[in-house]
């Protein structure tokens, strides 16, 4: 794979993670971000949509914040952005002390990853958690840590 992730290390993040701030959440139900959310929320995580032109709305019943720092504090980071926005989010998700960041399908940034890496942030690219769980999974219900 791309991100040099093994099956384990997805397995893991997708077993342990709790909280995720979805980048670039769509209210429109055609919209990939829109319908992986959905699957995140049916599996039991806390899901935050983040995007400033939507901020205030909801999606799947849950507010859309305008910022990075307000779906803080940040474990997981999932970005439907354009590969081009990546460096900055990942900027962003490194100051704000997430654990892991996901960039979805498409989403390539090599050096944007390395230096996540080197903060000692998991970093899987070019994937998605429905197809992880599909063909790795099922993952389950996801509990929240008491």
């Amino acid at each position: 794979m791309l991100d040099g992730n093994t099956d384990d290390t997805i397995r893991d993040i997708l077993t342990t993670t709790r909280r995720i701030a979805l980048v670039g959440a769509s209210a429109k139900s055609w919209r990939p971000s829109n319908g992986v959310m959905r699957f995140l929320l049916d599996r039991g995580y806390d899901v935050t949509p983040v995007n400033p032109g939507l901020a205030g709305q909801t999606i799947h019943g849950r507010t859309v914040v305008a910022s990075l720092a307000e779906a803080a504090p940040l474990e997981m980071v999932d970005v439907f952005r354009a590969s081009i926005h990546a460096g900055a989010l990942i900027d962003r998700a490194i100051d704000l002390g997430a654990r892991i960041i996901w960039l979805q399908l498409g989403v390539i940034d090599h050096g944007a990853a390395a230096k996540a890496r080197a903060a000692g942030i998991k970093v899987v690219m070019d994937r998605c958690p429905v197809i992880e769980d599909r063909r790795i999974g099922p993952f389950g219900t996801v509990h929240p840590h008491h």
